[in-house]
């Protein structure tokens, strides 16, 4: 393509596309399979800027980003950096990602299937925490068969007890009628090595536990593809 197309194709709006060729169309059409990543987030995204196709915008996030995973993995702060995407439109996409992380790392209460080990535990959060650039610490509320309630997000942030304080945390297991409680949080170096804190904030919570009758079975530990259990390993 010479540099003149190129100048012709940023100047088109959507409405400038044939019809038959605009995603919103072409998914009605075709089907969301058929469409492309550049389709799918133009759909997101909406519009375009004054002069320019949303069709451009989103391409143009595709190269910056290196693709979808960079996309997702980037932060709302440089997605609204990128020409055509404001902060508005940048939330609009990290929305859409965890929405795609939630539905792929767990179903919630709709799964009845009781959670026995600690890789059950990975496997059920791993999607909802890859790729996060801040730490999340998750509560895993079970009922008396060890069965998932909900998950609870309790901080997002570097793991401290002044933002993990257990009053937040059992407010949420007393109210969803939990009878124990594994914790989850992950290490955004891939470093999944429980530090001090981490091991302290846990003997912290399970003596609260023990005191509103709501026993802390675990807490992972995850990092990438990999995770340790603070409970097998003797550390609570």
């Amino acid at each position: 393509m010479n540099r003149r197309s190129v100048g012709k194709l940023k100047s088109m709006t959507i409405h400038d596309l044939p019809v038959a060729d605009r995603p919103r169309e072409r998914l009605q059409r075709v089907g969301i399979e058929a469409l492309s990543a550049q389709e799918l987030l133009a759909l997101i995204l909406g519009w375009g800027i004054s002069g320019e196709s949303v069709m451009v915008t989103a391409q143009r996030l595709l190269s910056q980003f290196g693709g979808l995973k960079g996309i997702a993995s980037a932060s709302l702060e440089e997605l609204s950096q990128v020409r055509g995407i404001g902060i508005a439109k940048a939330s609009q996409i990290r929305a859409a990602v965890e929405l795609a992380n939630r539905v792929e790392g767990y179903l919630e209460s709709t799964d009845k299937t009781p959670l026995k080990t600690p890789e059950d535990i990975a496997n059920l959060v791993r999607g909802r925490l890859k790729d996060k650039k801040k730490e999340y610490f998750l509560a895993i509320l079970l009922d008396t068969r060890n069965q998932l309630i909900r998950i609870a997000e309790i901080s997002v942030g570097s793991l401290d007890s002044s933002i993990v304080h257990p009053r937040e945390v059992f407010k949420e297991a007393i109210s969803a009628s939990a009878a124990s409680i594994i914790f989850v949080h992950n290490h955004p170096s891939g470093d999944t090595e429980a530090s001090e804190e981490d091991i302290a904030l846990t003997k912290r919570l399970a003596e609260a536990g023990e005191i509103v009758g709501i026993e802390v079975l675990d807490h992972l530990i995850i990092g990438g593809k990999s995770h340790i259990s603070l409970k097998r390993l003797g550390l609570f």
